[in-house]
């Protein structure tokens, strides 16, 4: 292993180091959160959170103070990124943007040196640094996907809850409560955060588009809209909420029919995807010379960018074909 390798290694430790860094100061109770956890009776107190000038909370100020400075250029540049805030919102993300960002960096930095390590072609190394450094984003993404689908799933329900409160003589607000009492995750989130914001002087029609702008759900706008229209025109809105439901609870067992009957297109696609990767990994192992030519010479560089874009093309064309909107 040359110096070069072991200096790119090295900086990947690093980044790592200092990424695990973050995460600790993420997760672990401020100062503030202490004495109110204390406070509130949730945590006992003890000799060294009642002091207020300690050694640990020097050295915490003092490596807060020596990180303030990245963490807010980051800050900064996340907000000329459009609305990353909300979709770091939208998936409840257990960190924020600032500590993501330097995990992908580390990632980026480690592939990068895993690629010198197994002696990858030059021209692949970037590739490989890049896939490591995407590798944050898809599982944000995924865990936002799913938030979003489970909270889909949950619509129906808290249809019919809302209904039925509303039906026992209770009002709108009632209802939303009975959902953030009795629904778990994530649905229970964001209708606390709307009933909270009622209760803090919001009117609800407000409150709940702002649902909207945090799930963006079309079951959630029917649900909004009823609301705005019976609070404007009057009518029942229990009975309103109760078609919403069952439409809701329809056009879910057709989806499921759907994916069913598009399974094997599905795992087609992703097959047909993976087996040239794989097949270029493989051909590598066993003999490198001979996959090398397709960086080292121009022809070799043009099939790799034409096998690039028709895989892409690909990817389009099945999930256009299996993505039937229900």
């Amino acid at each position: 292993m040359d110096n070069q390798t072991m200096l790119l290694v090295g900086g990947g430790i690093v980044g790592v180091i200092i990424t695990l860094g973050f995460l600790i100061r993420e997760y672990s109770p401020s100062t503030e959160e202490d004495r109110l956890a204390v406070l509130t009776g949730q945590k006992a107190a003890t000799g060294s959170s009642t002091k207020s000038g300690g050694g640990g909370v020097v050295k915490r100020e003092m490596i807060e103070e020596g990180m303030s400075g990245i963490r807010t250029s980051i800050g900064r540049a996340a907000e000329k990124v459009g609305n990353v805030r909300l979709f770091f919102e939208q998936a409840n993300s257990p960190i924020t943007f600032d500590v993501f960002m330097i995990i992908s960096a580390a990632l980026g930095v480690l592939g990068f040196g895993l690629g010198l390590v197994i002696k990858a072609p030059f021209l692949l190394l970037p590739i490989i640094a890049l896939v490591c450094a995407v590798l944050p984003f898809i599982w944000l993404s995924q865990r936002r996907k799913r938030r979003l689908k489970k909270f889909a799933k949950q619509m129906p329900d808290a249809m019919e809850l809302i209904a039925r409160a509303l039906r026992s003589g209770h009002a709108l607000t009632s209802g939303l409560h009975v959902v953030v009492e009795e629904m778990p995750e994530p649905i229970s989130t964001e209708f606390s955060i709307a009933y909270e914001q009622q209760n803090l002087g919001v009117p609800i029609e407000k409150a709940l588009k702002t649902m909207i702008t945090r799930m963006p759900n079309l079951d959630l706008k029917f649900f909004v809209t009823a609301v705005a229209i019976q609070r404007q025109a009057g009518g029942d809105l229990a009975e309103i909420l109760d078609k919403i439901g069952y439409v809701v609870r329809e056009r879910f067992k057709l989806l499921g029919m759907v994916q069913a009957l598009t399974g094997e297109g599905r795992i087609s696609g992703i097959v047909l995807m993976a087996l040239p990767i794989l097949l270029f990994f493989c051909v590598y192992y066993i003999n490198p010379e001979y996959v090398t030519l397709l960086f080292t010479k121009p022809l070799g560089r043009q099939m790799m960018m034409g096998a690039l874009i028709l895989q892409i093309l690909g990817a389009y064309c099945i999930k256009k074909i299996i993505d039937i909107k229900v």
